[in-house]
């Protein structure tokens, strides 16, 4: 099922109402155990939870430091490289905040010239169906009936190519590793961009259940595979993409009195996706197109008939890091090169980050991003970078911004707890651990902040790779209890498309 996410997003010509991001009122949470100072030697207890067997043969970094006084408190293999998983979120947020700013808003221009009408994006990735009804209400309203000519989508902000270069081709089907483009459709209010939600709704056994698409779209052909299955029957449906191709095929059974399931497909060549979505709105504005819909650049001597612009990057932030949102990391990287370089590209924004983070006091020689959102096996760095990062950070005006955007465990909301909402519930770390988590086939990362018992601020960072079963998530739980004040016990597990706990919990909604 498609996650239930919690979160109003009340456009008003671009700009969020009132506070921006509504996030609703946390449920009640049970008073976590008093923090007293845990008995026992540091050095012992970690040494103890990291001899699990699950961690024989695998590559463990380990740091734990003062953040004021910046004294390594524990340290094992810190200096050793390691694949970050989605930690290499850290990295790219820093820079994102450090260089484009926490009030950096992207914005979309739609302009005439010579009979065409051009829709040209800079990669806002808070463009859902609501703000392309905007923009149309918007041409409608300056007296536009028709446009004699094509609709042309413009992405020339970015460059090519819109996957990442060490990207997993089987995962291109799936929200979580769609194509990175400058002009884009989200599909849900968290900011899942170039995907569509596909609905699906039994009817009568035996028959085809019935198919919805949100936004509407006409880019991506349905193969409708699936059946109808008798009252009580178990849900087998599953939404997947041709990769290659825009036909989303739904197979498998779902129960008659079933409930609708709905997931999310990504869409190939986002542009012509959202050309779509916007020619859908100027259409029900009263606004013809007697062309084409095609790519295209717009000239300089166009005229712009509107503009919209994006909440800021300050507001991004919370499902960005809270959901581990790979498509907006990635768009940040591109933005960063084109901010600084003119070219929105990897290539171009990569170095820019690696520069950026060379005046954190990271030593760049042992850091390598290939992609901006961790989703890639070649990126690595070290325990001692990534507390290098967030020992920096603290000092920098975005460090608000920042801290409040990371997971925090223990609680339930979604756009509060994240990827750790499910995670150290009920323990000294909960609401007291703010750290963002990482997890990929074989790696599994959790860095951040807690406060010990003296109130005393830590920064640590976990990272396994190449353990033994499923991500070991219970053991970096302990850890982070460990040093809230939690005795050393067993920790509550997280919840975790290939298999369970191989990916982020919010790219497989499970938490």
């Amino acid at each position: 099922m498609r996650r239930s996410t919690g979160l109003a997003l009340l456009f008003a010509g671009g700009v969020i109402a009132a506070s921006g991001v509504a996030v609703p009122a946390q449920a009640a949470v049970s008073s976590p155990p008093a923090r007293t100072a845990a008995a026992g030697d540091l050095k012992t207890d970690l040494d103890q939870i990291l001899a699990d067997s699950r961690l024989s043969g695998a590559t463990v970094g380990v740091t734990v430091r003062n953040a004021g006084t910046d004294e390594v408190l524990y340290s094992r293999n810190a200096d050793q490289q390691v694949v970050p998983a989605s930690n290499n979120k850290i990295e790219t947020s820093a820079a994102a905040f450090g260089i484009l700013g926490t009030g950096y808003r992207f914005h979309t221009d739609v302009s005439t010239r010579g009979g065409n009408l051009y829709l040209k994006g800079t990669g806002d990735p808070t463009l859902g169906a609501a703000a392309f009804d905007q923009l149309a209400a918007a041409v409608a309203a300056k007296g536009v009936t028709k446009i004699n000519g094509d609709l042309v989508a413009d992405d020339t902000w970015f460059e090519g190519p819109r996957v990442g270069p060490d990207w997993d081709p089987t995962d291109f089907p799936y929200s979580y590793a769609a194509e990175i483009s400058a002009l884009t459709v989200a599909a849900d209010d968290v900011f899942d961009v170039g995907s569509v939600d596909v609905s699906v709704t039994p009817t009568t056994v035996g028959q085809s259940p019935s198919i919805g698409l949100s936004p509407e779209t006409g880019v991506v052909t349905i193969d409708n595979r699936a059946t109808t299955g008798a009252a009580g029957s178990a849900s087998t449906v599953s939404v997947d993409r041709t990769v290659g191709t825009n036909t989303i095929v739904v197979s498998g059974s779902i129960p008659a009195d079933g409930a609708k399931f709905d997931d999310l497909a990504t869409v190939q060549d986002p542009a012509l996706y959202a050309a779509d979505v916007f020619r859908r709105a100027l259409t029900a504005h009263g606004v013809t197109v007697a062309g084409a819909t095609e790519h295209g650049t717009t000239p300089k001597a166009a005229k712009v008939v509107t503009t919209r612009r994006s909440i800021p990057l300050s507001q991004i932030a919370t499902p960005f890091l809270k959901l581990s949102n790979n498509m907006i990391a990635e768009i940040l990287v591109k933005a960063i090169g084109h901010k600084v370089t003119g070219h929105g590209s990897w290539t171009a924004g990569l170095p820019v980050i690696a520069k950026y983070l060379k005046t954190l006091g990271v030593d760049t020689s042992q850091v390598n991003q290939t992609d901006g959102s961790g989703l890639g096996h070649t990126n690595y760095t070290t325990a001692t970078q990534i507390s290098n990062v967030l020992k920096a950070a603290q000092s920098k005006s975005w460090f608000p911004v920042f801290y409040d955007a990371i997971p925090i465990a223990g609680r339930p909301d979604k756009l509060v707890g994240g990827t750790l909402r499910s995670r150290m519930a009920g323990t000294p770390a909960a609401g007291n651990v703010h750290a963002k988590t990482g997890t990929l086939t074989g790696v599994s990362a959790l860095s951040g902040y807690v406060e010990d018992p003296s109130g005393q601020r830590l920064i640590f960072s976990i990272v396994f790779n190449g353990y033994k079963g499923g991500a070991p998530t219970d053991l970096q739980d302990k850890i982070a209890i460990r040093l809230a004040g939690g005795a050393n016990t067993t920790a509550v597990m997280s919840s975790a498309r290939r298999s369970p706990q191989d990916l982020e919990c919010s790219w497989t909604r499970t938490c």
